[in-house]
Order: structure tokens, then C-alpha cells, then sequence
């Protein structure tokens, strides 16, 4: 069986088949999109710090998602004996919410990066195929090629001199 073929298409389930797709989209589809997923949380977290100060999330984010993000880290301090997503909240946010903190603040990122309203465009377009993968199955031919572009655009974008010569890039 070829390793990028999903054991679903097979007639006959094979423990070993299973395995090749699980090593397929592990090794070339999941660590793409948590590097895009941890750039984008990076830059806003970067920006919206530069921008407002190290109490943006408490400023600049609407209180829903804050609300939401509380819960879910809530829910892990309960099960201390799990790994927790991180310490700030934005790792608590889902991509949607990423979107929203950026909508609302599109004027604080319009500057460093003028095509923001694209870039939540390009996420949007990366949330079903990124929930595809994170449901644990495999995702098609159009959407690893969409995932592989996006992947080296977010590091392009991190990269660039506009957002490098005015924002120093912190980590949550």
C-alpha cells in the first residue's frame, strides 16, 4: 500500500495499513499545521503586545472568547496529571476565535501586515481541513497541497521584513 493512501480505501482492514496512513499525515500533514496554528498565535500575541501591552488579551479580546478560553483552561487545572495547551490564553482559543481577536483589532495589524483580512481568509480556509486531521483521519490530495502552500506562506509572512523591523516576536 502506498504510504499516503488512507486505510479506509482498502477492502480489508490492516493494522498495518492504519499504520502507514497515521505515519503519512503525522509526517507530512500534522507538524504544519501546528507550526502555522503556533505563527499565528505567535504574531498576534507579538503584535497586539507591541500594540496595546503585555494585558492585551484582557483589553482586546472580545469577552466571550475570553469567557470560552477560561473554561477550557479551566478544564484542565482540574486534571492537573494532563499536559496543558499553555500558560497564556490564547492557547486556549480556537482558530475561529483567533480570527475574531484579529477582526476586531484589524486596525492595530493593518499596518504590519496591510493584507491582514487575506490572512483570516487563508485560515478560514484551513479550519476544516485542520479539524479533519486533529479528528484523527486523512485528509484528501487538494487539502494537504492547500495545507503544504499555507505552511510556507505563515512562515514567509513571519519572516518578512515588514513584521521583523518593527515587532519583536514573543512567544505566549
Amino acid at each position: 500500500m502506498p504510504k499516503n493512501t488512507d486505510f479506509r480505501s482498502q477492502s480489508q482492514f490492516s493494522t498495518t495499513s492504519l499504520d502507514h496512513s497515521g505515519s503519512f499525515v503525522g509526517r507530512k500533514i500534522y507538524w504544519k499545521l501546528y507550526a502555522i496554528e503556533n505563527i499565528y498565535r505567535v504574531l498576534i500575541h507579538s503584535i497586539l503586545t507591541a500594540q496595546i501591552g503585555s494585558n492585551w488579551w484582557d483589553i482586546a479580546v472580545n469577552p466571550n472568547i475570553q469567557k470560552k478560553a477560561k473554561e477550557f483552561k479551566d478544564d484542565y487545572s482540574k486534571r492537573p496529571w494532563h499536559t496543558t495547551p499553555g500558560n497564556h490564553f490564547i492557547y486556549y482559543a480556537h482558530l475561529s476565535h483567533l480570527n475574531e481577536i484579529i477582526r476586531v483589532n484589524s486596525h492595530l495589524f493593518i499596518e504590519l501586515v496591510p493584507d491582514i483580512e487575506e490572512w483570516m481568509v487563508k485560515v478560514e480556509t484551513l479550519r476544516l481541513p485542520r479539524n479533519v486531521v486533529a479528528h484523527m483521519n486523512f485528509p484528501n490530495s487538494t487539502d494537504r497541497a492547500r495545507i503544504d502552500v499555507l505552511y510556507e506562506d505563515f512562515k514567509n509572512l513571519l519572516s518578512s521584513s515588514s513584521i521583523t523591523s518593527k515587532v519583536i516576536l514573543q512567544i505566549p
